[in-house]
């Protein structure tokens, strides 16, 4: 070949593979995702007629409402490259707080003492990771089996009722019970923080390039240690959704949800090295998980194997997060 058609061939090769690379950057994030859960509702609506029925729906909603509240609080801190592995645990003793209270206090003041307890256990997660400097992982994995074993001593394994605390069932709008109305309007909220605020964007800032935030005026360790404030108050939030949900708890109330709070996560595409993600992913991210435990449930599918799904799925968007951030590098 000669020299100068091979030395035109190669600059072009080196143009189409930064095109691809633009056109990677450019494409939606969610557009995969939102194929993926399209695919889904086809497979199981041909699957069961019950499926696509409103009420199928308001369920799969519903059962997304404490996961969905704490995977808003899970993306903020993603998103600043950080983790809260303690929700499931802290939803347990948040509403071991309110069963423990609500007869001598009454409803409000136990709720009030009991979304403080949420915003404790994000404080002491905060202090510990900004002031300290422990591992974010680290610290939510202590503080994980710290308020589960205080969960189990306190309240004795035993199972406790909730009366008079049933008001996320209520059915104001549409049928669609309040548990699943708060989720979404604590999803549309902190998808406008995180767009349209000086913090959220200090949140992007933070995950992408830390030292850099730092340089450039950004209070690094106060967003953060806000952050986790926040998802503090999510946990709060989440364990009185389950009080009423359930009408009781026990020392097994939010086994998991730390899995499937950072499954949806992930798998909404929020990078595990922090600085990209949306709500609106974490929302596609909740629904894929949502609708494969709902149609496998409504094709008689075991539990156990739903959970081994979920797992599943956590593995294939890990991956797929790594595979694509290599994709874009062009590595």
């Amino acid at each position: 070949m000669p020299d100068n058609l091979q030395s035109d061939i190669l600059p072009m090769a080196d143009l189409e593979r930064s095109r691809n690379r633009a056109a990677v950057r450019k494409a939606p994030e969610s557009a995969a995702l939102l194929a993926f859960l399209v695919a889904e509702i086809i497979f199981f609506s041909l699957s069961s007629p019950y499926f696509l029925t409103w009420g199928n729906w308001v369920n799969v909603f519903t059962a997304l409402s404490i996961t969905g509240v704490l995977a808003a609080g899970g993306t903020m801190l993603l998103i600043a490259g950080q983790f809260d592995l303690s929700v499931g645990s802290g939803v347990a003793f948040v509403a071991l707080v309110l069963a423990l209270t609500i007869e001598s206090l009454g409803v409000l003041p136990a709720s009030v003492l009991a979304m403080l307890v949420g915003v404790c256990i994000g404080l002491i997660n905060g202090f510990l990771v900004t002031k300290i400097g422990v591992n974010a992982l680290i610290t939510t994995l202590g503080t994980l089996a710290i308020f589960r074993g205080l969960t189990q001593s306190i309240g004795g394994g035993r199972n406790i009722p909730i009366a008079n605390f049933d008001w996320a069932i209520w059915r104001p709008f549409l049928n669609i019970p309040l548990s699943a109305l708060v989720f979404l309007i604590v999803a549309i909220m902190v998808g406008i923080v995180l767009r349209r605020s000086v913090f959220g964007r200090s949140l992007y800032a933070i995950g992408a390039n830390e030292n850099a935030a730092r340089l450039v005026g950004i209070r690094t360790k106060g967003v953060v240690f806000a952050g986790f404030l926040l998802s503090g108050a999510f946990i709060g939030l989440g364990g009185l959704i389950s009080a009423s949900q359930l009408g009781s708890t026990s020392g097994t109330t939010g086994l998991g949800l730390e899995l499937a709070v950072v499954t949806a996560v992930i798998l909404g595409g929020t990078s595990l090295k922090g600085g990209t993600g949306t709500m609106f992913g974490t929302v596609i991210g909740l629904l894929i998980v949502g609708v494969l435990n709902n149609g496998l449930t409504l094709m008689n599918v075991n539990s156990s194997w739903q959970q081994a799904a979920t797992g599943l799925l956590l593995i294939l968007a890990v991956s797929f997060d790594q595979l694509r951030q290599r994709l874009v590098r062009g590595r």
